[in-house]
C-alpha cells in the first residue's frame, strides 16, 4: 500500500473492521412477551376469541374464556340463541346502523345478567345474525381498501363477547345466499361446530330470541321464520327481556299453499285452434315457467322468454318466425299492463292468428317465496335462474292492470298458485326462504 509515494508494510496487529456493537433488548419487549416468543406453540394458552370466514359470506366468531367452569351438558343440549342488532345491542347514538365499532350499548339493562343466568344453568348460547353491511367479496378483491366493515364488526363484537365474559359464539351471514335467515345453513354450521347432530339438541327447552317477527313496525319477518324452520321456540326482545306480554304474531306460511292435497283441481289448459299465441300475464316468479313446462310445452308449443333472448324486438323475431312456421308459441314475459300486451296482440293480427291469455294470480309474497326458493336450490332452479332484486317485484305492482277480452283476447285462463313437486320439494319449498 502506498501513500504519498512511500510504501508501508500492513501491520500484523492492526484491526480491519471496528468490533461489533452490543445489542441491548429494548425496554418496550415485556419478559412476558419475550418468553411468549420462545414458548413453542402448542405450551402457548389459546386466545380467548378466534375467528373464522366460511367461504366468502359467513363470519364465525367464538368466544371461550380462560376462567370458565360450567360444564355443558353431553346429552340434549339446551341453546339460547339470539338475534344480535335490536335484540342483544342497539347504537349509543340513536343512529339506524353505527357509527364505529364502538356505537353500541346493550339493548336493556338486564341483558348480561340473563345471558351470564343462561350460561350458569348449561345453556350453549351463540348468536346469529344478518349483517350485509360487510362485503367479504369486496374485501378479497381489493385488499385493505374495503376492510373497514369486517373490521368494525370483529371489533364490536369482541368487546361484546369480552364484556360478557362466558362461552358464546357470533354466526353472522353476509350475503343474500342460504346462510341468511330465516334460511337455516347459519344453524347447521353451528350444530357441525359443537357436534350437536350428535349429543342432541333439546328443542323444547331451548329458546330463540330476534326483533324481526313481522309485526307491523318490523322490517321483516326473518328471526320468526328461523326459529320455525329450525324448530326452536321464539320470543321478541320485548317479551324476553322486558317481560312484555307477546302480542300475537303471524307471517306468511308457506305450508299453506305447499299441502299435499289440493283444495281445487288446476284449470286444465287444451289447445283450441291448430296455431295460436298464447301470453303469460303474472308477476315475475309467480310459477309461469313451471306451468309452460307442465302444461304447454307437452302440447308442443314453443316457449319465447325475455329473460333468455334479453329484448322484447328479439322476442317479437323469434315469436314471428315460429308462427309463420305453423308452431304455437307461449311467450312467457310478465306482460304486466294493456301497452305491453297490446303489441303480442297486434303481432296475432297481423299474422291472423287467434290470441289467448293465461293470467297467474300469484300473490306477492308468493312470487318473492319463490325467487328465494329457485335461487337457493339448485335442484329447483333448471334454468339456473339468479335472485331477483326487489325492484322487480314491485315495478310489476306498479304496472299492473288485469288483462280484459276488451283488449283483444279469445279467452283468458285464470289460474290460481298451487305448488306442484316432489315430496322432498315440497319440504324444501314449505320453510320459510324470505
Amino acid at each position: 500500500m502506498t501513500e504519498g509515494g512511500v510504501k508501508r508494510a500492513a501491520s500484523p496487529t492492526r484491526s480491519i473492521s471496528p468490533p461489533p456493537l452490543r445489542r441491548k433488548v429494548g425496554a418496550s419487549i415485556s419478559k412476558a412477551a419475550a418468553a411468549s416468543f420462545f414458548t413453542p406453540a402448542s405450551q402457548k394458552k389459546p386466545k380467548p376469541i378466534t375467528w373464522r370466514i366460511l367461504g366468502t359470506s359467513l363470519v364465525i366468531g367464538k368466544y371461550t374464556p380462560e376462567n370458565s367452569t360450567v360444564k355443558l351438558p353431553e346429552k340434549n343440549r339446551r341453546v339460547a340463541a339470539f338475534d344480535l342488532d335490536s335484540t342483544l345491542i342497539k347504537t349509543a347514538s340513536g343512529n339506524v346502523f353505527p357509527r364505529s365499532a364502538d356505537d353500541w350499548k346493550w339493548w336493556e339493562g338486564n341483558t348480561t345478567s340473563i345471558l351470564k343466568d343462561l350460561h350458569s344453568q348449561g345453556y350453549q348460547l351463540v348468536i346469529f345474525s344478518n349483517q350485509k353491511k360487510i362485503s367479504i367479496q369486496k374485501e378479497i378483491k381489493a385488499g385493505k381498501a374495503d376492510s373497514k366493515s369486517l373490521a368494525m364488526f370483529k371489533e364490536k363484537l369482541t368487546a361484546i363477547m369480552t364484556a360478557l365474559n362466558i362461552p358464546i359464539s357470533v354466526y353472522a351471514a353476509t350475503e343474500d345466499d342460504n346462510y341468511r335467515k330465516p334460511r337455516t345453513d347459519m344453524w347447521k354450521e353451528f350444530v357441525d361446530d359443537y357436534d350437536l347432530n350428535v349429543a342432541g339438541i333439546d328443542k323444547g327447552n331451548s329458546i330463540f330470541v330476534g326483533d324481526a317477527a313481522g309485526r307491523p313496525k318490523d322490517h321483516s319477518s326473518s328471526d320468526l321464520g328461523f326459529a320455525a324452520n329450525v324448530g326452536l321456540p321464539f320470543k321478541t326482545p320485548e317479551a324476553y327481556f322486558r317481560g312484555v306480554p307477546e302480542e300475537p304474531l303471524t307471517i306468511f306460511d308457506p305450508t299453506v299453499y305447499a299441502k299435499a292435497e289440493p283444495s281445487e283441481p288446476l284449470p286444465i289448459f287444451t289447445r283450441k285452434n291448430p296455431l295460436e299465441l298464447v301470453i303469460f300475464c303474472g308477476s315475475p316468479a309467480s310459477g309461469k315457467s313451471t306451468y309452460f313446462r307442465n302444461n304447454l310445452e307437452p302440447l308442443g308449443y314453443e316457449r319465447v322468454n325475455q329473460d333468455i333472448l334479453k329484448t322484447r324486438p328479439k322476442c317479437l323475431k323469434v315469436a314471428r318466425e315460429y308462427l309463420e312456421a305453423k308452431k304455437s308459441v307461449a311467450v312467457d314475459n310478465t306482460n304486466a299492463d294493456p301497452e305491453t300486451r297490446l303489441v303480442w296482440i297486434t303481432l296475432a293480427k297481423e299474422l291472423g292468428v287467434p290470441i289467448r291469455c293465461v293470467h297467474l294470480l300469484s300473490p306477492p309474497e308468493i312470487c318473492r317465496h319463490n325467487n328465494a326458493v329457485r335461487a337457493g336450490n339448485k335442484e329447483m332452479n333448471p334454468e339456473a335462474r339468479t335472485s331477483l332484486p326487489g325492484i322487480a317485484f314491485g315495478d310489476f305492482g306498479r304496472r299492473y292492470k288485469e288483462p280484459r277480452l276488451e283488449e283483444g283476447f279469445d279467452d283468458i285462463i285464470t289460474v290460481k298458485f298451487r305448488f306442484e313437486g316432489t315430496d322432498e320439494e315440497r319440504k324444501i319449498w314449505g320453510r320459510y326462504w324470505v
